[in-house]
């Protein structure tokens, strides 16, 4: 049998996995996905987070020490994350320092609460960089229009990040420019250009649910619906020639020069949400070099299944692509409208979900509070 996931790797793109829960860290299960299904960095946000505190008792001991302690709800979610993202990174470490810094990574979110505030994002960077105090860590910073000078601020102090919910080509270009910016202020402080690394987490899939809903509302013509599952993919492809132009710049040269790493497209959101699609296709259709795809663990089982790993898919389509969202603008379907419409309701679903964090968390503390009390009488 072929080993999909390893041909995956050999094409140059990186295996992230797309969860994190304290059980998967403990039972060796993260450790057997690094051996097995050459697994090489984390990826973790708030819906992950909520999913995990919700399931089993794997955080009853931590919390009861933080209820005895007197922690806050907010004190006590940034302590349960960090402890996951924190051990994560010790697994992961033998990964990074044989990468050289470039895989062997795990992220951690700020609270997307910030989204909108640039301040007080740096802020939290800081914060989660220094609470969970691991070299191979990457901070999440949204890419909204607040979030891009966060993200040149906390690489210019040294810290290495990982930007998501980037849904348009015009705003990554943004965020490209943005960690080079990061870089230049860096390398006027005196850091060390090398030591800093960075990811940009382009969304794959919610583009295509987005546009396939609008698709399904037009006249059913054949047009239309020849195009459904067909955005994602080319959006992500435009994203990967973006990202060549702009890393072949003299701009990226001076900085390369000085040992700076390439801020790799990452594929996001790549798990498939319509059943008539091929379960896999977020994957194989977007092969390209010095990329990073971040799976959920059903999308990796089903790659290393039935992966069919046919080499780059990506910088030979560049012409495709733009021919798949000329279509739909000329279908009336708004692109701009699009990712506005993407872009807000990603930062609406990291809210709610750190909502519901937050009630599990305040909740699990009030009952080992109320365990104690009980205990003590």
């Amino acid at each position: 049998m072929t080993d999909a996931l390893k041909a995956l790797s050999d094409q140059g793109v990186s295996i992230w996995l797309d969860d994190l829960n304290r059980p998967l860290i403990t039972s060796g299960g993260l450790q057997e996905l690094i051996d097995t299904k050459h697994v090489v960095g984390v990826t973790t946000n708030p819906t992950i987070f909520a999913a995990a505190l919700s399931q089993g008792d794997a955080y009853n001991e931590q919390v009861k020490s933080l209820a005895d302690d007197g922690r806050n709800v907010d004190e006590a979610v940034f302590a349960l994350t960090t402890e996951d993202v924190r051990h994560a990174c010790d697994i992961m470490r033998p990964v990074y320092d044989a990468t050289g810094g470039q895989d062997g990574r795990v992220s951690i979110e700020v609270d997307p609460r910030l989204a909108h505030e640039t301040a007080r994002t740096v802020e939290q960077a800081k914060e989660l960089w220094a609470a969970v105090d691991r070299p191979n860590l990457l901070i999440k910073i949204p890419a909204t229009v607040e979030g891009l000078p966060a993200i040149s601020q906390v690489i210019a102090e040294g810290i290495s990040v990982n930007v998501t919910l980037i849904f348009s080509l015009d705003r990554y270009r943004g965020v490209m420019n943005a960690f080079l910016t990061g870089l230049e202020q860096a390398r006027e402080g005196g850091r060390d250009l090398s030591t800093i690394h960075s990811v940009a987490s382009f969304f794959v899939s919610r583009v295509d649910t987005e546009i396939d809903k609008r698709l399904d509302a037009l006249d059913g013509s054949t047009e239309a619906q020849a195009l459904k599952g067909k955005a994602g993919i080319a959006n992500a492809r435009l994203a990967y020639h973006a990202y060549d132009e702009v890393f072949s710049t003299p701009r990226w040269q001076v900085l390369e020069a000085e040992g700076a790493h390439k801020q790799r497209p990452l594929w996001a959101s790549t798990g498939v949400k319509d059943p008539a699609y091929p379960d896999t296709m977020y994957v194989t259709e977007l092969v390209a070099p010095n990329t990073v795809n971040t799976m959920p663990g059903k999308t990796l089982e089903a790659v290393a299944d039935h992966g069919e790993i046919a080499g780059d898919q990506v910088t030979g389509n560049y012409e495709n692509a733009k021919a798949v969202l000329d279509a739909l603008e000329r279908l009336g379907i708004s692109y701009a409208d699009v990712v506005a419409v993407l872009e807000r309701e990603g930062v609406e679903k990291f809210e709610k979900s750190w909502d519901e964090l937050l009630t599990d968390v305040q909740d699990e503390l009030a009952k080992a509070t109320a365990t104690s009390a009980g205990a003590a009488k």
